[in-house]
Protein backbone atom coordinates (compact mmCIF):
# COMPACT_ATOMS: atom_id res chain seq x y z
CA UNK A 1 0.00 0.00 0.00
CA UNK A 2 2.52 2.59 0.84
CA UNK A 3 4.33 1.89 -2.84
CA UNK A 4 1.21 2.65 -4.71
CA UNK A 5 1.23 5.51 -2.57
CA UNK A 6 4.52 6.58 -3.68
CA UNK A 7 3.88 5.95 -6.99
CA UNK A 8 1.06 7.50 -7.58
CA UNK A 9 1.87 10.46 -5.59
CA UNK A 10 3.09 13.68 -8.30
CA UNK A 11 4.77 16.52 -8.02
CA UNK A 12 2.15 19.67 -7.79
CA UNK A 13 4.80 21.43 -10.18
CA UNK A 14 5.37 18.87 -12.69
CA UNK A 15 1.24 18.23 -13.03
CA UNK A 16 0.34 21.53 -13.50
CA UNK A 17 2.95 21.79 -16.59
CA UNK A 18 1.71 18.61 -17.56
CA UNK A 19 -2.02 20.02 -17.37
CA UNK A 20 -1.19 23.17 -19.15
CA UNK A 21 0.93 21.67 -21.81
CA UNK A 22 3.71 24.17 -21.79
CA UNK A 23 6.94 22.90 -22.29
CA UNK A 24 9.49 24.59 -20.34
CA UNK A 25 12.27 23.35 -23.07
CA UNK A 26 9.85 25.28 -26.05
CA UNK A 27 11.38 29.07 -26.19
CA UNK A 28 7.95 30.06 -27.69
CA UNK A 29 5.28 28.63 -25.45
CA UNK A 30 7.69 29.55 -22.26
CA UNK A 31 7.64 33.36 -23.13
CA UNK A 32 4.28 34.34 -24.67
CA UNK A 33 4.87 38.08 -24.99
CA UNK A 34 7.91 37.74 -27.35
CA UNK A 35 9.49 41.07 -28.07
CA UNK A 36 7.88 39.41 -32.01
CA UNK A 37 4.24 40.29 -30.68
CA UNK A 38 5.06 43.36 -28.47
CA UNK A 39 6.80 45.04 -31.91
CA UNK A 40 3.46 44.12 -34.11
CA UNK A 41 1.19 45.57 -31.15
CA UNK A 42 3.27 48.85 -31.10
CA UNK A 43 3.02 48.76 -35.75
CA UNK A 44 -0.82 48.44 -35.36
CA UNK A 45 -1.23 51.36 -33.09
CA UNK A 46 0.74 53.66 -34.84
CA UNK A 47 -0.74 52.08 -38.50
CA UNK A 48 -4.06 52.63 -36.56
CA UNK A 49 -3.82 56.12 -35.30
CA UNK A 50 -1.96 57.14 -38.46
CA UNK A 51 -5.27 56.32 -40.79
CA UNK A 52 -7.30 57.58 -38.02
CA UNK A 53 -5.85 61.08 -37.73
CA UNK A 54 -5.86 61.24 -42.02
CA UNK A 55 -9.40 60.34 -42.21
CA UNK A 56 -10.25 62.54 -39.57
CA UNK A 57 -8.39 65.03 -41.75
CA UNK A 58 -10.18 63.98 -45.18
CA UNK A 59 -13.56 64.61 -43.33
CA UNK A 60 -12.66 68.35 -42.07
CA UNK A 61 -11.13 69.41 -45.20
CA UNK A 62 -14.24 67.79 -47.25
CA UNK A 63 -17.23 68.80 -45.18
CA UNK A 64 -17.17 72.59 -45.47
CA UNK A 65 -16.94 71.52 -49.41
CA UNK A 66 -19.56 69.31 -49.49
CA UNK A 67 -22.25 71.47 -47.73
CA UNK A 68 -21.20 74.01 -50.35
CA UNK A 69 -21.81 72.00 -53.17
CA UNK A 70 -24.96 70.89 -51.16
CA UNK A 71 -26.19 74.59 -50.37
CA UNK A 72 -25.31 75.85 -54.31
CA UNK A 73 -26.63 72.86 -55.77
CA UNK A 74 -29.95 73.34 -53.44
CA UNK A 75 -30.25 77.28 -54.01
CA UNK A 76 -29.63 76.63 -58.20
CA UNK A 77 -32.57 74.23 -58.42
CA UNK A 78 -34.69 76.15 -56.15
CA UNK A 79 -34.26 79.24 -57.62
CA UNK A 80 -34.57 77.25 -61.61
CA UNK A 81 -37.68 76.10 -60.51
CA UNK A 82 -39.22 79.19 -60.44
CA UNK A 83 -39.28 79.61 -64.20
CA UNK A 84 -38.58 76.21 -65.83
CA UNK A 85 -42.06 75.06 -65.46
CA UNK A 86 -42.70 77.91 -67.83
CA UNK A 87 -39.79 77.15 -70.41
CA UNK A 88 -41.25 73.18 -69.87
CA UNK A 89 -44.57 74.06 -71.19
CA UNK A 90 -42.89 76.03 -74.32
CA UNK A 91 -40.59 72.91 -75.19
CA UNK A 92 -37.58 73.73 -74.33
CA UNK A 93 -35.34 71.34 -71.60
CA UNK A 94 -32.58 73.16 -70.98
CA UNK A 95 -30.91 73.21 -66.89
CA UNK A 96 -30.07 76.43 -65.67
CA UNK A 97 -32.18 78.50 -68.10
CA UNK A 98 -34.76 79.00 -65.52
CA UNK A 99 -31.89 80.05 -62.74
CA UNK A 100 -30.19 82.77 -65.13
CA UNK A 101 -33.69 84.04 -65.84
CA UNK A 102 -34.69 84.64 -62.61
CA UNK A 103 -30.96 86.31 -61.74
CA UNK A 104 -31.93 88.96 -64.26
CA UNK A 105 -35.70 89.11 -62.99
CA UNK A 106 -33.75 89.90 -59.77
CA UNK A 107 -31.59 92.22 -61.52
CA UNK A 108 -34.90 94.02 -63.59
CA UNK A 109 -36.50 93.98 -60.07
CA UNK A 110 -33.31 96.18 -58.67
CA UNK A 111 -33.43 98.75 -62.28
CA UNK A 112 -37.36 99.13 -61.22
CA UNK A 113 -37.57 99.97 -57.80
CA UNK A 114 -34.42 102.22 -58.05
CA UNK A 115 -36.68 104.59 -60.39
CA UNK A 116 -39.59 106.58 -59.40
CA UNK A 117 -42.78 104.89 -60.32
CA UNK A 118 -41.18 101.47 -59.03
CA UNK A 119 -40.40 103.04 -55.92
CA UNK A 120 -43.95 104.29 -54.90
CA UNK A 121 -45.44 100.76 -56.52
CA UNK A 122 -43.08 99.19 -53.72
CA UNK A 123 -44.23 101.70 -50.72
CA UNK A 124 -47.71 100.86 -52.01
CA UNK A 125 -47.02 96.93 -51.83
CA UNK A 126 -44.99 97.71 -48.37
CA UNK A 127 -47.98 99.29 -46.95
CA UNK A 128 -50.39 96.42 -47.50
CA UNK A 129 -48.20 93.92 -46.18
CA UNK A 130 -47.79 95.77 -42.84
CA UNK A 131 -51.17 95.97 -42.67
CA UNK A 132 -51.39 91.99 -42.43
CA UNK A 133 -51.72 90.24 -39.48
CA UNK A 134 -49.06 87.93 -38.42
CA UNK A 135 -47.24 88.31 -41.53
CA UNK A 136 -46.24 91.71 -41.19
CA UNK A 137 -43.86 90.46 -38.21
CA UNK A 138 -42.12 88.06 -40.77
CA UNK A 139 -41.52 90.78 -43.11
CA UNK A 140 -40.54 93.38 -40.77
CA UNK A 141 -37.40 91.21 -39.17
CA UNK A 142 -36.88 90.29 -42.95
CA UNK A 143 -36.55 93.67 -44.03
CA UNK A 144 -34.00 94.51 -40.72
CA UNK A 145 -31.53 91.64 -42.38
CA UNK A 146 -31.88 93.02 -45.78
CA UNK A 147 -31.14 96.62 -44.59
CA UNK A 148 -28.28 95.73 -42.89
CA UNK A 149 -26.37 94.04 -45.97
CA UNK A 150 -28.22 96.68 -48.12
CA UNK A 151 -25.63 98.71 -50.09
CA UNK A 152 -27.74 101.62 -49.89
CA UNK A 153 -26.91 101.70 -46.14
CA UNK A 154 -30.06 103.91 -45.37
CA UNK A 155 -31.44 104.98 -42.28
CA UNK A 156 -32.68 101.72 -41.20
CA UNK A 157 -29.83 99.40 -41.69
CA UNK A 158 -26.73 98.85 -39.46
CA UNK A 159 -24.29 102.01 -38.85
CA UNK A 160 -20.81 100.32 -37.74
CA UNK A 161 -19.75 97.32 -36.43
CA UNK A 162 -19.03 98.24 -32.46
CA UNK A 163 -17.85 96.79 -29.14
CA UNK A 164 -18.83 97.53 -25.92
CA UNK A 165 -18.02 96.23 -22.07
CA UNK A 166 -20.88 93.77 -21.49
CA UNK A 167 -21.84 92.19 -19.34
CA UNK A 168 -19.24 92.42 -16.51
CA UNK A 169 -16.11 94.15 -16.15
CA UNK A 170 -13.32 92.95 -18.59
CA UNK A 171 -15.67 91.29 -20.87
CA UNK A 172 -17.22 92.57 -24.44
CA UNK A 173 -19.94 92.06 -26.38
CA UNK A 174 -19.65 92.19 -30.37
CA UNK A 175 -22.98 94.50 -32.20
CA UNK A 176 -24.00 97.44 -34.48
CA UNK A 177 -24.69 100.74 -33.93
CA UNK A 178 -28.11 101.51 -35.25
CA UNK A 179 -28.62 105.09 -34.84
CA UNK A 180 -27.59 107.87 -31.89
CA UNK A 181 -29.27 110.24 -29.80
CA UNK A 182 -28.62 113.31 -27.57
CA UNK A 183 -29.83 112.64 -24.06
CA UNK A 184 -30.16 116.38 -22.91
CA UNK A 185 -28.91 117.08 -18.56
CA UNK A 186 -28.89 119.58 -16.98
CA UNK A 187 -24.98 120.34 -17.33
CA UNK A 188 -24.46 119.09 -20.41
CA UNK A 189 -25.74 116.78 -23.08
CA UNK A 190 -24.72 113.37 -23.81
CA UNK A 191 -24.56 111.25 -27.03
CA UNK A 192 -25.42 108.01 -26.95
CA UNK A 193 -25.85 105.67 -29.41
CA UNK A 194 -28.33 102.58 -29.83
CA UNK A 195 -26.19 99.12 -29.91
CA UNK A 196 -28.01 96.65 -30.97
CA UNK A 197 -26.37 93.23 -29.34
CA UNK A 198 -27.60 89.75 -31.17
CA UNK A 199 -28.43 87.20 -28.61
CA UNK A 200 -29.37 84.44 -30.36
CA UNK A 201 -29.21 84.98 -34.14
CA UNK A 202 -28.66 88.33 -36.07
CA UNK A 203 -32.35 89.17 -35.50
CA UNK A 204 -33.13 88.82 -32.17
CA UNK A 205 -30.70 90.51 -29.56
CA UNK A 206 -30.87 93.39 -26.65
CA UNK A 207 -30.47 97.15 -27.10
CA UNK A 208 -28.01 99.09 -25.70
CA UNK A 209 -27.35 102.68 -24.91
CA UNK A 210 -24.18 103.38 -24.89
CA UNK A 211 -22.11 106.83 -24.59
CA UNK A 212 -20.27 106.99 -27.95
CA UNK A 213 -16.85 107.60 -26.56
CA UNK A 214 -17.12 104.14 -24.95
CA UNK A 215 -17.81 102.25 -28.01
CA UNK A 216 -14.49 100.66 -29.51
CA UNK A 217 -15.03 100.97 -33.12
CA UNK A 218 -13.02 97.93 -35.12
CA UNK A 219 -11.73 97.83 -37.90
CA UNK A 220 -14.48 95.50 -39.64
CA UNK A 221 -17.09 96.38 -42.25
CA UNK A 222 -21.03 95.43 -41.98
CA UNK A 223 -20.69 92.42 -44.18
CA UNK A 224 -17.82 90.92 -41.56
CA UNK A 225 -19.41 91.73 -38.93
CA UNK A 226 -22.63 89.72 -40.04
CA UNK A 227 -20.84 87.44 -40.96
CA UNK A 228 -18.83 87.06 -37.41
CA UNK A 229 -22.24 86.78 -36.25
CA UNK A 230 -23.72 84.09 -38.10
CA UNK A 231 -20.35 81.49 -37.95
CA UNK A 232 -20.81 82.01 -34.01
CA UNK A 233 -17.16 83.96 -34.02
CA UNK A 234 -15.76 81.38 -36.42
CA UNK A 235 -14.53 83.87 -38.84
CA UNK A 236 -13.30 86.26 -35.83
CA UNK A 237 -10.13 87.37 -37.65
CA UNK A 238 -6.54 87.29 -35.97
CA UNK A 239 -6.59 90.62 -34.33
CA UNK A 240 -8.83 93.80 -34.30
CA UNK A 241 -7.68 97.35 -34.88
CA UNK A 242 -9.35 100.44 -32.86
CA UNK A 243 -10.45 102.81 -35.38
CA UNK A 244 -10.48 106.68 -33.98
CA UNK A 245 -14.13 108.33 -34.63
CA UNK A 246 -13.87 112.12 -34.96
CA UNK A 247 -16.77 113.47 -33.30
CA UNK A 248 -20.00 115.06 -34.47
CA UNK A 249 -19.32 118.46 -33.02
CA UNK A 250 -15.96 118.43 -34.46
CA UNK A 251 -17.37 117.30 -37.90
CA UNK A 252 -19.93 120.23 -37.99
CA UNK A 253 -17.40 122.99 -37.27
CA UNK A 254 -14.98 121.75 -40.23
CA UNK A 255 -18.39 121.45 -42.67
CA UNK A 256 -19.31 124.95 -41.55
CA UNK A 257 -15.74 126.34 -41.84
CA UNK A 258 -15.94 124.62 -45.60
Amino acid sequence: MAEDKASTSVPLSQADIDISGDDPEDPVKASPSSPNSSTRKACCYVLQSWISKKFMTGCVVLFPVGVTLFITWWFIQFVDGFFSPMYEQLGIDIFGLGFITSLVFVFLVGIFVSSWLGATVFWFGEWFIKRMPFVKHIYSASKQISAAISPDQNTTAFKEVAIIRHPRVGEYAFGFITSTVVLQKDNEDEELCSVFVPTNHLYLGDIFLVNSREIIRPNLSIREGIEIIVSGGMTMPQTISHQERVPQKAESIHMNRI
